[in-house]
């Protein structure tokens, strides 16, 4: 299968992981699960998960990252996504029919209440049993603070020979 992908990623590691997997890709097919090194995403392996998706459309965990399974109760291999919370389901359901469907990347930053949701949603090659396979990657990052200038850079020095 082609991939149509134009998705570069938002965040840094966003970018690193989507090169990689564009990286992988032969002929400008899908790359396939076997094409995956996870030594080559050694710095990003906490916080990634992959999802087989079947021909029903249920969503299990074939693989959950050691940063993720706090959020997912434990090592969530083998659960549908449909078993988790609302709120930790509806995380790993974005773009995931879309994902299927197109066979096409999708990923983003989304502004939550208490945090950032960085997430990115790859196909692999489904192969012949045509299950879809979605590597992603989901990182929950602190807000955005307002930048504030140190207390004395808000006035300038009286004696500026002083100051240095």
């Amino acid at each position: 299968m082609k991939s149509r992908s134009v998705f570069e990623g938002l965040t840094a590691a966003q970018r690193d992981i989507v090169s990689y997997w564009k990286s992988t890709a032969r002929n400008g097919a899908l790359p396939t699960r076997a094409d995956i090194d996870p030594g080559k995403l050694r710095a990003h392996l906490g916080s990634i998960s992959l999802i087989e998706v079947d021909l029903d459309g249920e969503a299990r965990f074939r693989l959950v990252g050691t940063r993720l399974q706090p959020l997912l109760g434990g090592d969530a291999r083998g659960r549908s996504l449909s078993s988790l919370s609302g709120d930790v389901s509806s995380l790993w359901s974005r773009d995931l029919e879309r994902t299927i469907k197109k066979q096409t990347a999708t990923g983003g930053v989304t502004e939550r209440s208490e945090d950032r949701h960085a997430w990115l949603r790859l196909p692999l090659d489904p192969g012949t049993d045509g299950l879809g396979l979605i590597l992603c990657h989901d990182v929950f990052l602190k807000q955005k603070t307002e930048h504030i200038s140190p207390f004395s850079s808000l006035f300038p020095p009286i004696f500026p020979q002083l100051a240095a």
